[in-house]
């Protein structure tokens, strides 16, 4: 019998039931589900609402229920529905009534709010713990090409020189407020909703505090309709896994661009990369290509959620069951990307030499020359014309700006002086001292910074992998009876 079939004389029928059941999903969250169990069964004899010997019993079993589902090869009979029954239907097989006893002053609605907020909250975790070993990867780089200048670029078109240490440290940041996004994200999801029951809260003595305790939330959600309801807390970390996403999709484009024969600026080592298999001389930058498309299947889910949630009346609906599906495959993705492209990117070599030789290309020091004009006290607008004009003299002559003699700048503005001749590439990196500019002496301070923000967030994800109990921890911890 169902566990609510007590009210129906008709059996669900065969398709109903396979429309219905969540089981081939949700029961990914088994581990979670336990954990709750557990940490219920434990509040309930604490508070005399389950007798001591049968919470010992409860407790035990399902310590073996956790390691037979571990273990694997359980079969799934659609017949069960979810993860919850699944686990309780193991659990009567081994303790007869007793299993039945483990469900009260609770609901499915508040049980299936517990699991998946502990499964919401270990993967904001493990995505910042990933995020780490990218920026990592990224720093390393960085590290190993300090003084490397290449073309900044602008609509795709050379701009002004910057290091490429500098380059590489734009995507530190980024990479940063996303850590940031998911530390924020895990605070509100680090809330608990056992105790809820049903909507309306339980007609028993129960504890959550104490629950809250053993789970390490820092919380307890206050009302028993939002508890059950809410799925805020998917939305927000899948929204900042989509951001998450267009960085890693911007530095796969990149890493596409760079590693092709018109760039030439980067070689993909070709354990991240494939052939042709018609032509032999291909080497295709699959992996940075694949980084970039899955990003669309992670603004899908964020849509897909949003959709679920945005007509729902309070409080629990069935609809709900669609976010864990989505759910999972944002995380699995954005885990997944960002893991390969911190292998891809710690793989990759850069060519001096060529980097160097488009920065100092197609006039990118025009403006440190309008700049030497402006600080000479011609007007900025005025120097941007004057250096527009030498740069149809050179387009027109084929000459370069750095080539240009002193008298041949001075037909164009009597204002320069001698040190406008011969700015290269790396005399104008050098100039941009300004706070958070290209200049080496600022790119190092950029380094030391991004390398203790980095440790931080490396220093946050060991204190929460410490903080979250485990099924083993759990079913070890000493038991908090009322005295006999």
């Amino acid at each position: 019998m169902k566990q609510w079939g007590g009210r129906f004389e008709k059996a669900a029928s065969a398709s109903a039931e396979a429309f219905g059941a969540s089981l081939p999903f949700d029961v990914r969250l088994y581990a979670e589900d336990i954990l709750g169990s557990i940490a219920h069964c434990r509040m309930l004899a604490r508070q005399g609402i389950l007798g001591g010997d049968a919470a010992r019993r409860i407790v035990a079993g399902l310590g073996e229920v956790y390691r037979e589902l571990d273990a694997g090869g359980v079969p799934l009979d659609l017949a069960l529905e979810d993860v919850h029954t699944l686990v309780e239907a193991r659990l009567a097989a081994r303790l007869g009534d007793d299993a039945g006893r483990l469900h009260t002053a609770r609901s499915r609605n508040d049980q299936v709010a517990l699991d998946l907020r502990l499964f919401a909250r270990a993967a904001a975790v493990e995505q910042v713990a990933v995020l780490v070993a990218l920026q990592r990867a990224l720093l390393e780089r960085a590290e190993a090409y300090p003084d490397t200048v290449m073309p900044g670029y602008t609509h795709l078109q050379r701009a002004q020189p910057v290091l490429l240490a500098h380059h590489l440290l734009a995507y530190v940041e980024m990479l940063d407020r996303d850590a940031g996004r998911l530390r924020d994200a895990y605070r509100r999801t680090n809330a608990l909703p056992l105790g809820a029951g049903a909507l309306a809260g339980v007609p028993y003595p129960t504890d959550r505090r104490y629950v809250a305790e053993l789970l390490a939330f820092d919380d307890v959600i206050p009302n028993s309709l939002d508890a059950v309801s809410d799925r805020d807390f998917a939305v927000e970390i899948v929204a900042a896994l989509a951001l998450l996403q267009a960085h890693l999709s911007r530095l796969g484009e990149e890493w596409v661009l760079w590693s092709s024969a018109e760039f030439g600026f980067a070689e993909i080592d070709e354990a991240y990369a494939t052939g042709s298999s018609i032509m032999p001389q291909k080497r295709n930058p699959d992996t940075a290509e694949l980084i970039r498309g899955k990003a669309g299947r992670v603004y899908g889910h964020l849509m897909g959620l949003l959709t679920v949630l945005k007509g729902l009346p309070l409080a629990y609906n069935k609809d709900l069951q669609e976010d864990k599906e989505a759910f999972f495959d944002a995380v699995d993705t954005a885990r997944a990307c960002t893991g390969i492209a911190a292998e891809m990117v710690a793989a990759t070599t850069f060519r001096r030499e060529r980097l160097a030789a488009a920065a100092g290309a197609d006039f990118s020091t025009a403006t440190d020359l309008a700049d030497h004009l402006a600080r000479q006290g011609v007007p900025f607008r005025e120097a941007h014309a004057v250096v527009g004009a030498l740069v149809r003299y050179c387009l027109a002559n084929g000459r370069e700006l750095p080539d240009l003699t002193l008298d041949e700048l001075r037909r164009y503005s009597p204002a320069f002086r001698a040190d406008a001749v011969g700015i290269t590439a790396e005399r104008a990196v050098a100039a941009r001292r300004s706070a958070g500019g290209t200049a080496p002496e600022r790119v190092r301070e950029a380094l030391a910074d991004a390398t203790r923000r980095v440790r931080a967030s490396e220093a946050w994800v060991a204190e929460r992998r410490a903080a979250h109990p485990t099924v083993a921890a759990l079913l070890e911890r000493p038991w908090d009876l009322p005295p006999r």
